[in-house]
């Protein structure tokens, strides 16, 4: 390793890359940090190029409603690594973004000089080739040096390609497997609401978890407690839009989410990340998502799975219901809901959950550890 301090530029695109980000950098001490993250990256240290939320956008139409703001980040992103000519260039997610952001890098002059001097592009989170769109682990070894995965199964997808790729383990299942176990127990029947990171998720998923809300309680489950995790860039959004709601759910910060998870007796979560930290808390959860029709059948005719949540896929059954586009209704997730207060539908679906604490993490993986141990060994 070079005497200098290394520089590395990082890019995160939503909030579950920012948590990552941040304790990546927290593993980095001795490191020069540029590029774009949230307020766990902020946290750590990084003055983040423009805002995170720029970045957050998910779907076919979504992306192109906001075309002008990803083409200018983009640019503005392509332009700040060249200047900066950090060693190693590693992104959390956000595939299309960093894609056309090296793109942008390999066709510049002083980009191509960069990269024969020695920058390296390293990128986090394995695309679910196995699932849908296998072609892309190709086009990834072509654009990347590195790629940390967040499972074993999924590296020879990507090394037969010649793609170096290292397991590292789910980075968030060593803190939250078993950590139910220690939370401190309540007698609330908590009801949590997830709508989602993304503003056009919660967007979508707010009107319906309203109108979910309001028939449990008109339908008599009274002294249930309902609460909303918020991020930073749907907060304010979900505080005025919830004002006026019947029954008024609690919002906290997403610094205080996994104890609320903890103590949830039914989760109804938007599909992503939110489902995989549930599962790993034992958490009974419901699985909802509506997209725009056009990005929803185009999804449909791509997606070589039968399941969206990452505990059904390992597990390759049906552990959380999932409601997806069209069946995504009221009237679905308030069976659903009935469903779990039976004792033993419950008790079953607790003990799926707990048959798949070995497939999130290798015995005490630390995934920020191994990516910044990665990054360091670049230089």
């Amino acid at each position: 390793m070079q005497n200098k301090k290394q520089t590395v530029f990082i890019i995160a695109g939503e909030v579950s890359g920012d948590v990552l980000g941040g304790r990546i950098m927290s593993n980095m001490p001795d490191t020069n940090f540029i590029g774009i993250g949230g307020e766990n990256m902020t946290a750590a240290g990084l003055h983040s190029l423009f805002p995170m939320s720029d970045l957050a956008v998910m779907g076919i139409v979504e992306v192109l409603a906001h075309a002008r703001t990803l083409t200018r980040r983009i640019k503005q992103t392509a332009d700040a690594i060249i200047e900066n000519k950090p060693d190693v260039v590693v992104s959390i997610d956000a595939p299309g973004f960093i894609k056309s952001v090296i793109k942008q890098i390999r066709k510049s002059p002083a980009g191509q000089k960069l990269i024969a001097d020695g920058m390296k592009f390293h990128h986090v989170v394995a695309p679910q080739v196995w699932a849908w769109r296998p072609g892309r682990a190709k086009k990834y070894a072509k654009t990347f040096d590195k790629l940390y995965a967040f499972f074993e199964f999924e590296v020879p997808y990507f090394t037969k390609h010649g793609l170096e790729t290292v397991a590292v383990g789910h980075p968030i299942a060593g803190a939250l497997i078993g950590a139910n176990k220690r939370a401190k127990k309540t007698t609330e029947k908590i009801i949590t609401l997830v709508p989602g990171s993304r503003m056009s998720e919660v967007k979508k998923l707010l009107p319906l978890m309203h109108d979910v809300a309001d028939r449990l309680a008109r339908d008599g489950y009274v002294g249930y407690k309902f609460v909303i995790p918020t991020v930073e860039t749907t907060a304010e959004y979900i505080r005025n839009e919830t004002a006026d709601w019947r029954v008024r759910p609690t919002l906290v910060p997403a610094s205080e989410r996994y104890d609320i998870y903890s103590k949830t007796y039914i989760a109804i979560a938007a599909s992503g990340t939110v489902s995989a930290e549930l599962a790993m808390l034992h958490v009974p959860t419901i699985v909802v998502y509506k997209m725009n029709a056009i990005t929803t059948w185009i999804g449909r005719m791509l997606i070589q799975t039968q399941w969206v949540s990452l505990v059904n896929i390992l597990l390759r059954r049906t552990v959380y219901p999932e409601f997806l586009g069209p069946a995504a209704t009221t009237d679905n997730i308030i069976d659903a809901v009935q469903q779990l207060t039976i004792p033993s539908k419950r008790e079953r679906m607790i003990a799926d959950l707990k048959s798949a604490d070995k497939l999130w993490c290798p015995a005490d993986c630390d995934a920020a550890m191994l990516i910044a141990d990665g990054i360091k060994k670049s230089a």
